[in-house]
């Protein structure tokens, strides 16, 4: 049985901690950002949690993660 392939897009994007969570950066975070206040682009900046309704389709693109 060969190896699967790990998405290579998936793989820049997004990491898997040691108890299986997928951990990525949050958007909006790139242009347009006078307009937004100080608070929310401090709060931009913190890590999220993918959404256990996504984990699924996570797990196929990050089979060794």
């Amino acid at each position: 049985m060969p190896k699967i392939k790990t998405k290579r897009s998936a793989a820049k994007r997004f990491s898997v901690t040691k108890s299986g969570k997928v951990k990525m950066k949050r958007s909006k975070l790139r242009h347009i950002l006078t307009s937004k206040t100080r608070k929310q682009k401090r709060r931009l900046r913190s890590k999220l949690f993918a959404s256990p309704a996504d984990m699924a389709k996570l797990r196929r693109l990050l089979p060794y993660g």
